[in-house]
């Protein structure tokens, strides 16, 4: 053997390879960004412009009731939005039924502009029979100019 040729000692290195969760993170971010205008599809109302409070952050999700341009009723529970016509007796069994379990949910009315006041009134002393305590009414903030 040579005199001055030592073998050098291989520690092991303890270090963590970060490039594999980096790739997921990124594919996880890409498929969030894909579903989230997916997730927060609603029915279209154009909505009247009024300057009200609104809701407090911290309250639960409102229960949406909608009346669309056509004067078709649909329900939005937060977590599962429905995209079926329903009558309006049906609206008031379903609201009923989240109103017994979690009475201290907010339910708000969402009506098209175009609708008759007539039909507004009609969801809303439905809404008060199936023994929700307050119903509120949604607006569009007014644009600034």
């Amino acid at each position: 053997m040579h005199q001055g040729y030592q073998r050098k000692r291989r520690r092991p290195v303890a270090e963590i390879n970060v490039v594999p969760y980096i790739d997921v993170m990124l594919v996880l971010l890409i498929i969030f960004m894909v579903t989230a205008p997916i997730v927060t599809q609603g029915v279209k109302v154009d909505l009247p412009q009024g300057a009200a409070e609104s809701l407090p952050a911290d309250s639960k999700p409102p229960v949406v009731a909608s009346i669309d341009a056509m004067g078709e009723y649909y329900l939005d529970v937060g977590s599962s939005s429905t995209k079926e016509v329903l009558e309006l007796d049906e609206v008031a069994i379903r609201v009923g039924a989240i109103i017994q379990l979690e009475p201290e949910r907010p339910v708000v009315v969402k009506a098209d502009r175009s609708i008759p006041y007539e039909k507004v009134i009609q969801l809303m002393v439905t809404l008060q029979g199936a023994g929700v305590p307050s119903v509120g009414l949604m607006t569009d903030s007014p644009e600034d100019k």
